[in-house]
C-alpha cells in the first residue's frame, strides 16, 4: 500500500496541476480564445494556431521553453535571425510586386504608414524604455512579426523578444478586426467607390530586374538590411527568373510552412505567465496597438491627400495596406471597398502599399541597427 501511495504522490507532485497558479490558468484561457478565432473564425489560422498551442503547451509543461527543451531549439533559429529571413524569402517567393512596379506611387503610402513605428518610438521612450528597447517595440507598427524578431535580436533586446513577437503577430492576424474601423472612420461612401484604372503590364524584364535593383540599392545606402531585403528580393527573383521553379515551390510552400510552424509554436511559447504577465509586457502590448492604428491612420489619410492631387484617381482605401501584414491588409482593402460598391476591385491596386510596406519596415529597421552601430 505504502508503494502505491508513493507512487500515487509522485505522479501527483509531477502532474501540472501541483504548479499551475491562477496566472498559468489566466494564460491558457487566452491560448483557447486565440485557438477559438484562428479555427472558428478564421482569423488567419496559419499564423494563429501554432502561435496559441505553443502558448498552451508552455504554461502548462513550461520545461518545453527551458534549455533543452523542443521549443527552445525552435526559439533559438529565431534569436538567430535565420527564421525571420526564411519567412521573407517565402513571402518574395509567393508575392507579385508586378502591382508596386506598375504603380511606383505605391512607395509613398507604404512610406506613409511606418509613421506608426516612429509614434511608438517616442511613446515607448516616454514610457521609460532605454532607446534600443523602443526601437525594437516600435516596429511592431509595421504589423510585421519576422522584422519585429529580427530586429529585437540585432538589438539584444531578447529579454522582451516574446511579447514584442506576440503582439506583432496578434495585430497582424487581426488586421481584419482593427483596420476597417479607422478606414471607415477617415473616409466617406464616395471616397470608398472610386474605383482605379486598371494596372499597366509590366514586361517579364521588369520583373527580373526589381528585386536586383532594389537589392542593390537598398543594401548599398543601408548594408544592415541586407539579411531582410536580400531574402525577400531572392525569393522573389526565384518566382520571376522562371528557370528555378523548384526553389521557388520549395520557398513558398514546403520551407514556408515549416518555417511557420517553428516559428509560430517557438513564438507562443515565449508567453509563459511568468514573463507575459507584467506591465512591460502590457505596456509593449498596448504600444503595438497604437502603433499599428496610427500607420493604418497615416496610410489612408495620405491615401486620401493622394487622391485629391490625381483628382480622384486613388481610393484612399488602398493606403491602409501601406502595413507590411502581405496580403491580409492588402484583403482588408478589398473588402472594405467591395462593402461599398460589390463591383470595385482594389485588391491588385492594394497589393503595390502592401509590398512597399514590407519594404519600408524592413528599412527602417536597418536604420535603427545603423543609428545604434549594430550590424
Amino acid at each position: 500500500m505504502d508503494y502505491i501511495a508513493n507512487t500515487l504522490a509522485n505522479l501527483a507532485a509531477e502532474s501540472a496541476f501541483s504548479t499551475m497558479t491562477y496566472k498559468e490558468v489566466i494564460m491558457i484561457c487566452v491560448a483557447l480564445l486565440f485557438l477559438y478565432l484562428a479555427i472558428v473564425k478564421g482569423f488567419e489560422p496559419l499564423l494563429l494556431v501554432p502561435i496559441s498551442f505553443g502558448m498552451l503547451l508552455v504554461n502548462i509543461y513550461p520545461d518545453i521553453m527551458q534549455e533543452g527543451g523542443l521549443l527552445h531549439f525552435f526559439f533559438m533559429l529565431d534569436e538567430w535571425a535565420i527564421l525571420p529571413c526564411l519567412i521573407f524569402m517565402g513571402v518574395g517567393a509567393m508575392t507579385d510586386f508586378g502591382p508596386l512596379i506598375a504603380n511606383p506611387k505605391s512607395f509613398i503610402l507604404g512610406a506613409a504608414a511606418q509613421f506608426g513605428i516612429f509614434s511608438a518610438y517616442f511613446g515607448a521612450i516616454m514610457l521609460g524604455f532605454n532607446d534600443k528597447e523602443a526601437a525594437a517595440i516600435s516596429i511592431i507598427g509595421g504589423a510585421d512579426g519576422p522584422t519585429s524578431i529580427f530586429l529585437a535580436t540585432r538589438l539584444g533586446q531578447t529579454a522582451i523578444l516574446g511579447p514584442i513577437a506576440v503582439a506583432a503577430y496578434s495585430y497582424m492576424s487581426l488586421v481584419p478586426i482593427i483596420q476597417p474601423f479607422f478606414m471607415k472612420l477617415l473616409t466617406n461612401e464616395k471616397e470608398r467607390k472610386i474605383k482605379m484604372e486598371q494596372l499597366r503590364p509590366v514586361s517579364k524584364l521588369e520583373k527580373i530586374l526589381f528585386p536586383i535593383i532594389v537589392t542593390i540599392i537598398v543594401s548599398m545606402i543601408l548594408p544592415t538590411t541586407a539579411p531582410l531585403i536580400g531574402m525577400l528580393m531572392l525569393g522573389n527573383l526565384f518566382r520571376e527568373c522562371g528557370v528555378v521553379r523548384q526553389l521557388q515551390e520549395t520557398a513558398s510552400n514546403a520551407m514556408m510552412y515549416i518555417v511557420v510552424i517553428m516559428l509560430g509554436t517557438s513564438v507562443g511559447a515565449t508567453t509563459s505567465a511568468k514573463a507575459f504577465l507584467n506591465w512591460t509586457t502590457i505596456k509593449i502590448v498596448i504600444l503595438g496597438l497604437i502603433a499599428f492604428s496610427f500607420g493604418t491612420i497615416a496610410g489612408v489619410v495620405v491615401g486620401k491627400i493622394m487622391c485629391v492631387v490625381t483628382g480622384g484617381k486613388i481610393n484612399p482605401l488602398i493606403g491602409s495596406a501601406g502595413v507590411s501584414a502581405v496580403p491580409m491588409a492588402a484583403r482588408v482593402s478589398q473588402k472594405v471597398g467591395a462593402e461599398a460598391d460589390p463591383s470595385n476591385f482594389l485588391l491588385m491596386h492594394a497589393m503595390g502599399p502592401n509590398v512597399a510596406g514590407v519594404v519600408g519596415t524592413a528599412v527602417v529597421a536597418g536604420t535603427f541597427m545603423a543609428v545604434f552601430g549594430v550590424g
